[in-house]
């Protein structure tokens, strides 16, 4: 894809991150089902009923900006699901997997932040207010669900795999 303008870039960076909310909706179930920790689990079982909430407004987002909502391939999201499909594989120890969960998902927090925080600042250079308000309420979920994370890995999960 040739990219020449703010606005193919916007719509590329879009796809990108809705690509990889839909891959995620697959990864969330399998690592719910792996977690040891119940409220690891779910932590990962409410923010599946959040990421297809999100699916759904980068839909209207999408309706907002004239476009087809669809996906481009995201490298960065299949590396840290792969990874995660690795430790599910490898680590026998419930409390070290958990640890390497809550990791995992938090790469993606992070990530997701960064995505949405770039749309959010573009939607609002590029003039679409209305999407830019759908990208700020996802923005402010990720963060809200990265803290969550933070705070079990820190308070419970690391030190029971410790």
């Amino acid at each position: 894809m040739s990219i020449g303008t703010m606005d193919e870039l916007f719509l590329h960076t879009l796809k990108d991150i809705y690509y990889a909310e839909t891959k995620i909706t697959k990864a969330l179930p399998k690592m719910a089902k792996a977690a040891g920790s119940t409220q690891l689990r779910q932590a990962f079982e409410q923010h599946l009923e959040e990421t297809k909430q999100q699916v759904e407004r980068l839909k209207e987002v999408f309706k907002l900006v004239g476009q087809k909502a669809e996906g481009t391939e995201c490298p960065a999201i299949e590396g840290i699901i792969e990874e995660g499909d690795e430790l599910m594989k490898d680590v026998k120890d419930k409390e070290v997997l958990d640890a390497g969960l809550l990791s995992g998902a938090q790469a993606v927090e992070h990530y997701e932040i960064a995505r949405y925080g770039t749309l959010l600042a573009w939607a609002k250079q590029l003039g679409h207010g209305d999407a830019a308000k759908l990208l700020q309420e996802t923005l402010k979920e990720e963060k809200a669900t990265d803290q969550i994370l933070n705070k079990l890995a820190l308070e419970m999960v690391n030190q029971k795999a410790a």
